[in-house]
């Protein structure tokens, strides 16, 4: 090796450093960028009231960010970054749903069922057990026949 090749070997050795750091510093670096973007796209969302018009993509952009926010907190940044990408893009979604819903209310069909469409139990106690008590005889709506 000649005294040329001998003065680059410190320069390669501090550039694999630099970038071995890069890569774990990237996690967080990552995650404060996925999160500054998803809290924004959110706001964006939130003021053209996505909540009433476009609820299910709204609640999936909030639970994703504090999804996001959950993980970072446990230090799982690869976790926090891929849940804030999916809060901005439904936040995303949300801004562009309740944008379009608000300006035409029929669009609000989609979400909502029309009146009268079975949203209600046929009787209120549809689809609820009866109380049993271990203690007493067999209750006659429970006896087979």
């Amino acid at each position: 090796m000649g005294a040329r090749s001998l003065g680059l070997v410190p320069i390669v050795v501090a550039v694999v450093i630099v970038g071995a750091l890069a890569m774990t510093a990237c996690g967080p670096i990552g995650y404060v960028s996925n999160v500054r973007t998803a809290s924004t796209a959110v706001e964006e969302a939130r003021a053209v009231n996505a909540a009433k018009y476009a609820p299910y993509e709204w609640t999936r952009a909030v639970a994703y960010l504090h999804a996001a926010r959950a993980e970072a907190a446990m230090a799982d940044f690869e976790a926090a970054n891929r849940f804030g990408r999916l809060a901005a893009e439904a936040a995303t979604k949300a801004k562009a749903d309740a944008i379009r819903r608000a300006a035409d209310p029929r669009l609000m069909d989609e979400i909502t069922p029309p009146p009268g469409a079975g949203s209600r139990p046929a009787s209120p106690t549809d689809g609820v057990a009866p109380v049993v008590d271990p203690d007493e005889e067999t209750p006659a709506e429970l006896e087979t026949p």
